[in-house]
């Protein structure tokens, strides 16, 4: 039961019989006011864009909002657009997948082993400063036109944000809490399990946000090249018959299906950080 003091205290507001602090109050009238300037600013340029499309510019170059939604609409009734979706998610997380687990192990076990992470290290960025988007012809030359193909193609884009930051995050644990917990008789397993892992799992989870796109990106580059399904093959066809509102709405697609991503590797990370 709240108290006459509590209900004129300014530091304590009632909510629904629970007392809520100011603060968290404020947060939850700037997240409102962001998410209602989000919304004001996509109908806003929607809007300018439906009035602009065949007014101040040509509709044959950028099309119409509507005239996407209608391109949509008609792709997902024949199945076309369902049938691209389900065939790029397979390979995004196929690939997502394949690629975080190389990238955390190998930069746990090269963040153990500076030696042999300063042995690497060249031969690394060397590999990450190559334009990925140019082994595409390799990878079809090595794997052919495959699922297998794209999957690996995908893995590789995903890889190095995930290996770069978990390294980092291995590098960056206190030299000293290490010492501390040898003196007190853990193993090297122990090390691993209880304060390297643990420390370097915020970094984990920044690169794996980071690379949700670029499993995205991956594989509708992949199918760009070499496929006759997903959202890519469905961006190069609209393209090579100047169809702009398919080509967008594939796009649209796409951009949905990258915040999706993006939304559920966050809501897993602040899930599993909680204990932070």
């Amino acid at each position: 039961m709240t108290t006459l003091a509590e209900k004129d205290s300014p530091a304590l507001r009632p909510v629904e019989g629970v007392l809520e602090d100011p603060a968290i109050a404020a947060r939850r009238r700037e997240n409102r006011l962001v998410l209602m300037l989000q919304l004001a600013l996509a109908v806003g340029i929607l809007g300018l864009w439906e009035i602009g499309s065949g007014w101040w510019f040509s509709d044959f170059w950028v099309s119409s909002p509507s005239q996407i939604v209608q391109a949509l609409w008609a792709m997902t009734i024949d199945g076309r657009m369902v049938a691209a979706l389900g065939a790029t998610v397979t390979v995004a997380l196929s690939g997502f997948a394949l690629g975080a687990a190389f990238g955390v192990a190998l930069g746990i076990l090269l963040g153990l082993n500076p030696v042999v992470a300063r042995v690497l290290d060249p031969y690394l960025v060397g590999l990450y400063s190559l334009p990925r988007v140019a082994l595409v012809p390799l990878f079809v030359l090595w794997l052919g036109i495959g699922f297998e193909m794209k999957v690996a193609f995908t893995a590789l884009l995903v890889f190095f944000p995930i290996f770069m930051n978990t390294l980092s995050g291995v590098r960056s644990v206190d030299a000293d809490l290490i010492d501390v917990i040898k003196v007190m008789g853990a193993s090297r397993w122990n090390a691993v399990a209880k304060v390297f892992v643990p420390s370097a799992l915020s970094w984990v989870f920044a690169g794996l946000r980071i690379s949700a796109p670029f499993a995205l990106i991956g594989a509708v580059v992949a199918e760009m090249f070499s496929s006759n399904r997903g959202l890519g093959y469905l961006i190069s066809v609209s393209a090579s018959q100047f169809d702009t509102a398919g080509l967008f709405a594939a796009l649209v697609v796409t951009t949905l299906l990258g915040l999706l991503l993006d939304a559920v590797v966050v809501v897993i990370g602040r899930h599993l950080l909680r204990w932070q």
